[in-house]
């Protein structure tokens, strides 16, 4: 009696995980021109993105001129102060994106989601008020694992690489795509993705990881840098399969994500291939191209973002992506007075001023002497409001732009 309890005991402590593991724990993976979903069937990816989180952006602030995380962050500094800026962006982060979001993006209807992040959240680099270099992690795994709650997939998209694959205000750069002209910066890029996959190795609730956002704007030669794209996604798959065999590469193309030619035949087995569509029109002839080289090479490719567009452009290029069996994300989840995103929130009494400000001239000690405001609390409590009506019980459902996704509000 006590030698079968004994193997009694054995099965449930050993084998029974083991079981419960291999039902469970399936990772989401490609199969020809599929994304295959854990449960070995093709899997369409219908979600959005979790813009301006971890990656502020102007526009979303209504700021013109100050339009990179590296410009907020100096316009808020002069306004709030060294020690009261890190306490602001840590209550934003805190903030802008909770449980409650999240919640809410799975009721809708939604099956996975993207999300941008800085590089610098990884190094000791300053950023958003903090020089931590596992500050990526923990927001990251904060919030993985209230998509693992929900049943709701996650793409890591590294929105700001190293140097600044694209050249423009959405990757914290210089306004040049020095990546690709920098080995340090290649080196650097390659070690972070490398620690991301050791990390998230056995995470089946990350889809898998957006190499580089949007490389190499349309301002710069593409015949001076697009050559380095392939080889630079070559080396960091390299990196990151030393570490991570399971997870799904998600590639863009160059000019914005839109231009495949940069592409020669699959160098991996777990690879798809995407593009970004901002106001074109919501034809056939504007995707071809790229379900032309999904046929050419047999590979799934995937809108990883587009949208900001009213409702019903938002549902007709929708319907043709899925007709065309692409998945996509549209941007963005959250914005500030906006009818263009899933759901949006108040402008706070006194926010103009705080807009006035950043477009001030301020090169120069002398200009930010001269812009400094008379009324500086005002600013700063119209700055904390911001913040306030960001919450997630404080935001409206855009009804019509969610429902031309084919979604409900819950």
């Amino acid at each position: 009696m006590n030698k079968l309890r004994k193997i009694l005991t054995f099965l449930l402590l050993f084998i029974a995980p083991i079981i419960l593991k291999a039902q469970t724990g399936k990772f989401i993976t490609v199969k020809g021109k599929e994304v295959i979903g854990p449960n070995n069937k093709p899997f369409l990816m219908r979600g959005t993105n979790l813009g301006n989180w971890l990656v502020p952006e102007g526009y979303m602030f209504k700021f013109k001129n100050v339009n990179s995380p590296k410009l907020i962050n100096q316009a808020l500094a002069e306004i709030l102060g060294p020690e009261d800026v890190k306490a602001f962006w840590e209550k934003y982060q805190d903030t802008y994106i909770t449980a409650a979001d999240i919640h809410f993006l799975k009721a809708s209807g939604m099956n996975s989601i993207r999300i941008p992040f800085n590089y610098r959240l990884f190094t000791a680099e300053s950023y958003m008020g903090q020089n931590n270099p596992n500050r990526g992690f923990e927001l990251l795994d904060r919030v993985i694992g209230w998509c693992k709650k929900e049943g709701l997939y996650v793409i890591l998209d590294m929105h700001a690489a190293p140097g600044g694959q694209t050249g423009d205000n959405i990757d914290d750069g210089y306004g040049y795509p020095f990546l690709f002209k920098s080995k340090a910066s290649q080196q650097l890029t390659i070690n972070i993705w490398h620690r991301i996959a050791a990390h998230y190795a056995n995470e089946t609730t990350v889809m898998g990881y957006d190499l580089l956002n949007e490389p190499i704007a349309t301002y710069f030669k593409a015949e001076e840098f697009n050559q380095y794209l392939e080889p630079l996604y070559k080396e960091i798959t390299k990196s990151i399969r030393m570490v991570d065999k399971n997870h799904i590469l998600f590639l863009g193309g160059a000019q914005w994500d839109s231009n495949f030619k940069v592409f020669g035949p699959p160098f991996d087995s777990k690879l798809v291939y995407q593009f970004h569509k901002y106001w074109t029109e919501p034809t056939q002839k504007v995707i071809q191209d790229y379900v032309d080289f999904r046929d050419k090479y047999n590979v799934p490719i995937y809108c990883g973002e587009t949208g900001e567009n009213k409702d019903e452009w938002v549902k007709t290029f929708k319907d043709l992506l899925e007709k065309n069996n692409i998945g996509w994300h549209y941007w963005p989840y959250k914005k500030l007075d906006n009818t263009a995103g899933i759901i949006t929130f108040d402008v706070p009494a006194g926010y103009d001023n705080l807009i006035e400000y950043t477009e001030k001239p301020r090169s120069t000690f002398e200009e930010i002497r001269k812009a400094a405001p008379e009324d500086r609390a005002q600013l700063i409590k119209a700055l904390y409001a911001f913040l306030n009506n960001s919450k997630f019980e404080n935001c409206k459902p855009n009804k019509g732009y969610i429902e031309a996704l084919g979604f409900k509000v819950p």
